[in-house]
C-alpha cells in the first residue's frame, strides 16, 4: 500500500482547510462583509458539495478510473481560486468561492474510496492514513494564525492557495485502485438507498454537519470578539484536531470494540454539550479548552464511523457515488444549511442563541442515528 503518498494527500488537503476554515470568516470580516453576508459565503463553500462530489463521483465511477479525476479537480482549484485576489464585492467573492470550491471539493470522496480500496481487508487502518490530514491542520492552523497575528488577514488566501499547490502535486504520486470485484458490484445506488437504515445514516450525518455551521463561520470571530488574540484562537484550533489525532490513531481499536453506530451516537450526545459550552461559557478558557477537546468526538470519532459505515453500506460500482453522497449530503447540504442558520442568527438572535441552535440540531442527528441498523456490527 502507498502509504506515504496517501498520507501526503490527506496531509495538504486538511493542512488547507486549517488555513481556510478557522481564518475565512475572519478574512472576510476584515474585508468588510457583514456577518450575515459571511453566512452566506460559507454556506457556498459547503453548498458546493452538495453538487461536486456527485457529479466527479459519477464520472470517475462511469470511467473506472479515479486519480485521473481526483488530478483535475485539484489543478482546477489551484486555477480557480487565484482571482480571489483581486474579487471586490459580494457578488465577485460568491462567484470565485462557488468556483474553487467546486473543484476542490471534488476530489476527497473518490480519494477516500481509492484509500479503502488500497487498504483491502485491512479497514480499520484507515484512520492511520487520515490521521495525516489532522497533523497538517494543526501544523497550517499554527502557522498562519501566528503569521496572521503579525501581517493580517492578507495572508490567509496565498497560504490556501500555497497549500492547494500542494494538494495537486501530491495527487500526481497516488496510484489509481479500483474496486474489488465483489458480489456486490452490480447493486445500483438506487438499490442501496431504498434501505431506511442508510436513509438514517445520511439524515443523521446531515445534521451533525449542520450542527457545526455556527463553528466553522463564527467561531473564530466569537473568540475574537470576547478578546482571544489570533495566536489563541489557532491554538485552541489546533488543540481541538489535536486530540482528534489521537482518536484516529487508536480508530483501528474502537471501532472493533464499540461498533460505528454507537460511536455516532455518541458523538452527537457530545455535539450536543459542546456547543452549549461554547455559546454559554466562551470567557472562561478552562471550558473553552473542554470544548475543543470534544472535537475528538464530534468531528474525529463520527467521521471514522461515518466513513467505515458509508464503505460498507455503498459497495462494489456503488463506492464513488456513494463516498460522494455521503460528503455531499453531509457536508455539503448539512454544511450549508448550518452557515445560512448561523449567519441569520448571528446579527439577530446574538451568539448564544446561534449555538443553541446548532446543539438542537445535533440532537435531532441522535434521534436520527437510532434508527441506524442496530443487527450488524461494522
Amino acid at each position: 500500500m502507498p502509504y506515504a503518498r496517501l498520507s501526503g494527500y490527506y496531509f495538504f488537503h486538511f493542512a488547507a482547510m486549517g488555513a481556510l476554515v478557522p481564518y475565512w470568516g475572519p478574512y472576510l470580516l476584515e474585508r468588510g462583509f457583514a456577518p450575515a453576508a459571511i453566512g452566506v459565503l460559507m454556506a457556498i463553500l459547503m453548498g458546493t458539495k452538495i453538487v461536486a462530489p456527485n457529479v466527479w463521483g459519477w464520472l470517475a465511477d462511469r470511467r473506472g478510473e479515479r486519480m485521473p479525476v481526483v488530478r483535475l479537480g485539484a489543478l482546477l482549484a489551484v486555477l480557480a481560486l487565484v482571482p480571489v485576489f483581486w474579487a471586490e464585492g459580494f457578488w465577485a467573492m460568491a462567484l470565485v468561492i462557488t468556483a474553487f470550491s467546486f473543484f476542490w471539493n471534488a476530489p476527497l470522496p473518490l480519494m477516500e474510496a481509492v484509500t479503502f480500496n488500497h487498504l483491502g481487508s485491512r479497514v480499520n487502518r484507515y484512520a492511520s492514513v487520515r490521521v495525516w490530514g489532522s497533523i497538517g491542520f494543526i501544523v497550517t492552523v499554527l502557522l498562519v494564525g501566528w503569521w496572521q497575528s503579525s501581517a493580517g488577514s492578507a495572508v490567509v488566501p496565498v497560504s490556501v492557495l500555497v497549500l492547494f499547490v500542494g494538494v495537486w502535486l501530491s495527487c500526481l504520486l497516488i496510484p489509481d485502485r479500483g474496486h474489488a470485484p465483489a458480489e456486490h458490484a452490480e447493486l445500483r445506488l438506487r438499490q442501496v438507498l431504498a434501505r431506511p437504515e442508510i436513509l438514517a445514516f445520511l439524515a443523521a450525518c446531515l445534521l451533525m454537519q449542520a450542527s457545526h455551521g455556527a463553528y466553522y463561520a463564527f467561531y473564530s470571530i466569537h473568540l475574537e470578539a470576547h478578546g482571544y488574540g489570533r495566536t489563541a484562537v489557532g491554538a485552541l484550533w489546533a488543540l481541538g484536531v489535536g486530540i482528534e489525532v489521537l482518536v484516529f490513531i487508536n480508530m483501528h481499536r474502537l471501532l472493533p470494540r464499540f461498533s460505528a453506530r454507537r460511536m455516532l451516537l455518541t458523538s452527537l450526545l457530545l455535539a450536543v454539550l459542546r456547543w452549549l459550552l461554547i455559546g454559554a461559557f466562551v470567557d472562561i478558557v478552562a471550558v473553552q479548552l473542554l470544548a475543543q477537546s470534544l472535537h475528538a468526538a464530534t468531528f474525529g470519532a463520527f467521521h471514522a464511523s461515518a466513513i467505515h459505515l458509508a464503505h460498507h453500506y455503498f459497495p462494489g460500482r456503488t463506492q464513488g457515488r456513494g463516498q460522494a453522497l455521503y460528503n455531499s449530503v453531509s457536508f455539503g447540504v448539512g454544511g450549508a444549511i448550518g452557515s445560512l442558520i448561523a449567519g441569520s442568527l448571528w446579527a439577530s438572535a446574538g451568539a448564544m442563541a446561534t449555538f443553541a441552535a446548532a446543539s438542537g440540531l445535533a440532537a435531532l442527528g441522535f434521534v436520527a442515528a437510532l434508527r441506524v441498523d442496530r443487527a450488524r456490527r461494522y
